[in-house]
């Protein structure tokens, strides 16, 4: 039983889907058939691997889908000939003239078609195996600077994290200093209007013209 999940696609597992995918296509199956088998092996359901291959895995490669399907048609061609090439060569090995232990061009002929379809096919199976570990290559490749891209902005989050903590540690030895610089002058204004009051209470004395002190009201 497969379960849904909701987490992204991972590269590998898209790799996975174009593999399997790619493979039904070739060998003449249907893609739905591809998707469940996709399905039970990453743990997913056949109608999410669908939709990620039609919305955006299938873009990645129309180059490989057009080669499967022309293998397709070259297996199924194949398939329909390997009984008309059997029968055509027993026709032909039945009714061969042996002059000198040699057959004759006819029978060649024959042989030579059949070699030449395998050779065909083997050369386009080849070409697939080719381009597709050169898309791979170039998946891997792209993978690897992504990590690096990912590298370097970690780096950069640690380096802007400490200037943030930096900033943080002087706003608040400055907003402490700031407080107590109030507090003082806080202090010093009480303290200065307290001397006022005083100043202003002391009894003042003046000297008369006879030498006298006289209280100052």
């Amino acid at each position: 039983m497969t379960a849904v999940r909701q987490d992204a696609w991972s590269t590998e597992d898209d790799l996975i889907l174009a593999e399997v995918t790619l493979r039904h296509i070739r060998e003449g199956s249907t893609q739905l058939t591809a998707f469940e088998e996709v399905g039970e092996r990453i743990g997913r359901t056949a109608a999410a691997c669908g939709f990620r291959w039609n919305s955006c895995v299938r873009k990645k490669y129309e180059a490989a889908i057009g080669i499967a399907k022309a293998q397709r048609q070259k297996r199924n061609y194949l398939k329909k000939q390997a009984p008309l090439s059997v029968s055509s060569g027993i026709a032909s090995l039945t009714s061969v003239e042996v002059d000198d232990g040699g057959y004759r061009s006819d029978v060649v002929t024959e042989e030579t078609i059949s070699i030449d379809a395998v050779i065909r096919f083997l050369r386009g199976w080849k070409n697939t195996v080719q381009d597709t570990n050169r898309h791979v290559k170039l998946l891997e490749k792209e993978l690897q600077e992504k990590d690096e891209e990912l590298a370097v902005l970690r780096e950069e989050n640690d380096r802007l994290s400490a200037q943030v903590n930096e900033v943080q540690t002087d706003y608040r030895v400055v907003n402490d200093d700031y407080k107590a610089l109030i507090q003082i002058m806080d202090r010093a204004r009480r303290l200065a209007f307290l001397n006022e009051e005083e100043d202003e209470s002391k009894s003042r004395f003046k000297m008369d013209a006879n030498g006298n002190l006289e209280r100052i009201e």
